[in-house]
C-alpha cells in the first residue's frame, strides 16, 4: 500500500479498511539490520511484566500461534516476542461470545499500556476513540465471530508522533505533537495490523507492525501530501484532540499545503 491510499478520498469517515492478507508475509523478517529485534529484546529483559503477559488459561493461543509459524509450541511468551518483528496480541470469546484481550507481547504500543486493556472487550479498548463504536462496533463484532481458522485479513492506521522511537508506552513519557511545527520533526505513525483465527482453538492473534516515514519525506510525494491534507481538515475536532493532532492541525496544513 503506498502511503496515499492509507487517506480516502472525501468527508471523514471510520471504516475496516480490510483485505485479505498473507501472514507469512506479514511475520517474514523485513528489517536486514537485526536493529528491531534487538530493540524488542532489550525491552523484554529490562521489564518482562510491562510488555508481555498472558491469562494462564490463555497458553493454548500462545501455543497454537507458534505452531502456525513453525515456532517450537514450548517457547515463553517473552521468547516468542523477541523472535517476532511484529507485536502480537491474544484474543478469545469469553462465555457471551465477546472477545477480550487476554494478553500477547506489545514492545512498540502506541500510547497505550497492555496491562491497562487486559480482560477488555474489543469495544471497551476501542471506547476511548471518539464515534468508533459507533460506527464501526456492529461491523467489527460480526467480522470477529464469522473468522475461520486460517484465515486473515489486514488493515492500517495512522496518527503523527512527535518521535521517531518505536515504543510509545505511556510511562516513558515520549514527546508528543506540539508547536512550534516541523516536517522534519514530525512523523506519520502507521500500524500495519493484522487480525487471524487461530487453528485449532478458539481464539484470534491480532499483530501490529509499526511504520515511520518523516513528514518532509512524505511531503514529497504530492499524492501523500494532499492525502494527509485532506484527512487532517475533515477529521472531527473531538478526534483530533484525541489524536493529539489538535494544536498542530493548522500549522502543518500550512506547510502541507503552500
Amino acid at each position: 500500500m503506498s502511503l496515499a491510499d492509507l487517506f480516502p478520498d472525501g468527508a471523514h469517515r471510520f471504516q475496516m479498511g480490510l483485505h485479505p492478507a498473507e501472514p507469512g508475509s506479514f511475520f517474514a523478517p523485513r528489517d536486514p539490520t537485526g536493529r528491531i529485534l534487538a530493540e524488542r529484546q532489550r525491552w523484554l529483559a529490562q521489564d518482562p511484566d510491562r510488555y508481555a503477559f498472558l491469562d494462564p488459561e490463555a497458553a493454548p493461543l500462545l501455543a497454537a500461534f507458534a505452531h502456525s509459524r513453525s515456532l517450537p509450541t514450548s517457547l515463553s511468551l517473552a521468547a516468542l516476542g523477541g523472535r517476532l518483528e511484529p507485536d502480537v496480541l491474544f484474543l478469545a470469546p469469553d462465555a457471551t461470545g465477546e472477545f477480550r484481550l487476554r494478553g500477547g507481547v506489545l514492545c512498540f504500543p502506541t500510547g497505550w499500556a497492555l496491562r491497562d486493556k487486559l480482560g477488555g472487550t474489543v469495544a471497551e479498548i476501542h471506547g476511548v476513540v471518539p464515534g468508533l463504536n459507533q460506527t464501526l462496533g456492529p461491523a467489527m463484532r460480526q467480522m470477529l465471530s464469522r473468522l475461520r481458522p486460517g484465515q486473515a485479513w489486514q488493515r492500517s492506521n495512522w496518527g503523527l508522533a512527535a518521535t521517531a522511537e518505536l515504543n510509545l508506552h505511556p510511562a516513558l513519557g515520549r514527546p508528543v505533537p506540539e508547536p512550534p511545527v516541523r516536517l522534519d520533526r514530525l512523523w506519520l505513525r502507521v500500524e500495519e495490523q493484522l487480525l487471524m483465527a487461530l487453528p485449532g482453538v478458539a481464539g484470534l492473534v491480532f499483530a501490529i507492525r509499526i511504520e515511520l516515514p518523516r513528514l518532509d519525506e512524505l511531503a514529497r510525494d504530492p499524492a501523500a501530501a494532499a492525502g494527509l491534507a485532506r484527512a487532517l481538515r475533515a477529521m472531527p475536532a473531538d478526534l483530533a484532540a484525541y489524536k493529539r493532532i489538535a494544536t498542530i492541525r493548522e500549522p502543518l496544513l500550512a506547510l502541507l499545503e503552500p
